[in-house]
């Protein structure tokens, strides 16, 4: 008691209570000035100002920590690709047009894309570095819808033929493949390669499941990076056609025998979604779909007229799409609108089934299927609305598209003054930490 009294009448204990109260004001002040001009919050003064705010509930202010923005792109469909090729084409031009950069590219805008069957090799196209070491895409849209264009007779095979070109023709399809993906990404850039979040999906018909190939997994581990050349063609090996392909990691620990993702999951919006909100290393503060901007590229529904194998191969694809469309509309309810765009033709194929004969010259073909894309993209857009099924709006799939590219811009530009990262890419070991124009 002695001590304490000593030390209570020590002139270096002896504090003024007013100088107490100064400090404690000015903590407040303090306080109130972090808070309200550095994270954009209003302090409720029936509390304690003195309480820090826990980082997760900064998550809640949109203005703070932003949008993850998706990119999805279905299968063949009735256009081969072609459909959501050319909605990349007019998704780019509208980028470049709204923010003033004439070299902007689909990867400077988007955090995550996934792709399946001829939407992964796209995915690949958009975003992966080219080997020239200039942190730029491979291709831009223009360029990768016509590399589509050029090569369909490669990359698409027809398996309506008699036994003969099913037992020998798998071969030969496979080999030009190879030498098609090996030409466009060499035989050096893997999934580590990409800019972005990538994800590819194809069916392994070893384990009889669905296998994504991912570059978030890439960089933890060589065991699940592979070759880009051979992650195409693994995605867009059709079973009738090629048949399965070997795919090896680049360390040779991971074996696949693979067949087009669109058999997986034709429509990889699901998988893109789930991806992000379950990623908590790379995304943070991302915890529900109102936390992202998702637009999902269809390629049109088929006529399907006399049934054949591959025909029904596409009737349970386009059908998978339809479904995951219905369930990703409906987890963003009322933010649909606003969040997520789902650019699909219905109709046109069937009023116009010669013009998609591939029996055509190639040239006719092409010719054709340009003029069927412009109609499918100047079509009004379908939306799935909860409980009332499609939805025929005013608004085209050009009118969306370009709206849509007004909220990218918009998120790459609320990002320039933020403080805190939406997207923190996972990066290779001695990497530079960014890749690509993207503030996150």
């Amino acid at each position: 008691m002695a001590a304490a009294a000593a030390l209570s009448t020590s002139p270096l204990f002896n504090i003024d209570s007013n100088s107490v109260d100064v400090d404690k004001l000015s903590h407040e002040i303090f306080s109130i000035l972090e808070n309200k001009f550095l994270f954009g919050y209003d302090i409720d003064n029936s509390k304690d100002t003195t309480a820090t705010t826990p980082l997760h509930h900064m998550k809640s202010s949109k203005h703070i920590t932003g949008k993850v923005r998706i990119l999805t792109i279905d299968g063949a469909g009735a256009t081969d690709g072609v459909l959501a090729a050319k909605s990349l084409v007019h998704l780019e031009s509208c980028i470049r047009r709204k923010s003033g950069d004439s070299t902007a590219a689909v990867s400077d805008y988007f955090d995550v894309v996934s792709g399946s069957g001829v939407g992964g090799i796209l995915a690949a196209l958009l975003f992966t570095k080219a080997a020239d070491g200039s942190g730029r895409p491979v291709f831009t849209a223009q360029e990768a819808l016509n590399f589509l264009l050029e090569n369909r007779s490669k990359i698409f095979k027809s398996s309506t033929a008699g036994i003969f070109r099913r037992v020998f023709r798998p071969a030969k399809a496979e080999k030009e493949r190879e030498r098609l993906f090996r030409k466009t990404f060499g035989d050096q850039l893997t999934m580590k390669d990409t800019l972005k979040s990538v994800l590819i999906p194809c069916y392994d018909m070893s384990s009889r499941a669905p296998f994504l190939f991912s570059r978030a997994d890439a960089v933890e581990m060589d065991g699940y990076d592979f070759k880009m050349k051979d992650v195409c063609t693994a995605t867009c090996a059709h079973p009738a056609a090629t048949g399965a392909v070997e795919v090896k990691s680049i360390d040779g620990r991971t074996k696949i025998m693979a067949v087009d993702g669109g058999i997986a999951m034709n429509n990889p919006t699901a998988a893109a979604i789930t991806h992000v909100l379950n990623n908590k290393q790379e995304f943070p503060f991302c915890s529900g779909v109102e936390d992202l901007l998702v637009v999902s590229l269809g390629n049109g529904e088929s006529e399907f007229g006399t049934l054949s194998p591959s025909g029904c191969l596409r009737i349970a694809g386009e059908g998978a799409s339809d479904l995951v469309d219905q369930a990703v509309s409906m987890a963003f309810g009322q933010s649909r609108t606003s969040n997520y765009v789902r650019v699909q033709a219905t109709g046109i194929i069937a009023k116009n089934p010669a013009r998609m004969d591939h029996s055509n010259n190639k040239s006719n073909t092409n010719t054709d299927i340009l003029a069927l894309t412009e109609e499918m993209l100047a079509q009004r857009n379908v939306e799935s609305i909860l409980f009332e099924g499609k939805k025929m709006v005013e608004s085209t799939n050009l009118k969306k598209l370009e709206l849509f590219a007004g909220e990218v811009i918009m998120e790459e530009e609320r990002r320039k003054t933020s403080i805190l990262p939406t997207v923190a890419l996972k990066q290779i070991s001695g990497s530079p930490a960014r890749t690509s124009r993207s503030r996150w």
